[in-house]
């Protein structure tokens, strides 16, 4: 006879755990997340992860089932690196810079490894794989002598020079795709703890505002009073370097323009989920 009782208390617990996981629904999240960003490029070409700087995020997040989702979400990141961090003799001597803060908005399909429900303490955790598209505004710029200089508008490569007509000023817009991983957990059935790493392929190989050639002779190189002008110093910085004989001569390579830059974010988020309850179905 116990043996019955426990039986049937056995059942009667399972059903109502199950009963409770399959009417539980969750419909999103609405969230925050903070970390740091990395730029690769022209600038950085070995991928040193040595100059992280912040990124700030928010996002909400469509579920659809418990393994699949869409993710809108906003960032803001700066990004940054100099030649003085490389091993390369030559990059050393190139001395260039630049800092930019960025504005990224994505849309993203996120697939969890694992059933995922809030509030049920077996179905708390998953990784996740995350792959999207979007959009980001960037606007390189770098200090001389203490002052502030955006670079896309000086057209540090002859950009919008009557003398090169071909080289148009880069767009300050250009496009990403994020691909990425991570992994949520339920820290209570209100909140979500998240980790995540993605990778940033872009469109742009102006990040850095470092592609191509050097152009010495695209604009003036003296003020009316005789200074060279912030273009002139700014283009080729070599001078700051070594001997103080210029290394950007007319023609010669300055980046690297058959690949654009990269970025990635690291972050970290908590999330406010947003359930309903479905009544279980009757089964005969």
């Amino acid at each position: 006879m116990k043996t019955l009782f426990l039986s049937i208390f056995c059942i009667a617990f399972f059903s109502s755990s199950m009963a409770q996981v399959d009417g539980v629904v969750q419909e999103g999240e609405f969230g925050v997340t903070v970390g740091a960003a990395h730029y690769f490029g022209d600038i950085n070409t070995n991928a040193s992860l040595n100059r992280p700087k912040p990124a700030l995020g928010i996002f909400f997040r469509k579920q659809f089932g418990e393994y699949i989702a869409l993710r809108l979400g906003v960032h803001y990141a700066q990004l940054g690196y100099s030649d003085i961090y490389s091993k390369n003799d030559y990059q050393k001597r190139r001395n260039l810079s630049f800092n930019s803060n960025l504005w990224e908005a994505t849309i993203q399909g996120d697939f969890n490894f694992m059933r995922f429900v809030p509030g049920e303490p077996f179905l708390s955790f998953t990784p996740y794989v995350t792959l999207g598209v979007g959009a980001f505004n960037y606007d390189p710029y770098a200090y001389l002598q203490g002052k502030k200089y955006f670079l896309r508008t000086l057209g540090t490569e002859g950009q919008g020079s009557s003398l090169y007509p071909g080289r148009k000023p880069y767009s300050a817009v250009a496009f990403c795709m994020p691909l990425g991983m991570g992994f949520k957990y339920n820290i209570n059935p209100n909140i979500n703890f998240s980790f995540e790493v993605a990778y940033r392929f872009t469109t742009s190989d102006y990040i850095d505002d470092v592609s191509t050639y050097y152009y010495p002779d695209a604009f003036a190189t003296t003020l009316p009073d005789g200074a060279p002008t912030p273009w002139y110093l700014l283009q080729d910085r070599s001078y700051e370097t070594g001997d103080g004989v210029r290394v950007g001569t007319k023609g010669r390579q300055r980046g690297f323009r058959n690949q654009t830059d990269a970025y990635v974010i690291a972050e970290v988020g908590l999330a406010f989920t947003l359930t309903s309850y479905k009544c279980p179905t009757a089964k005969p």
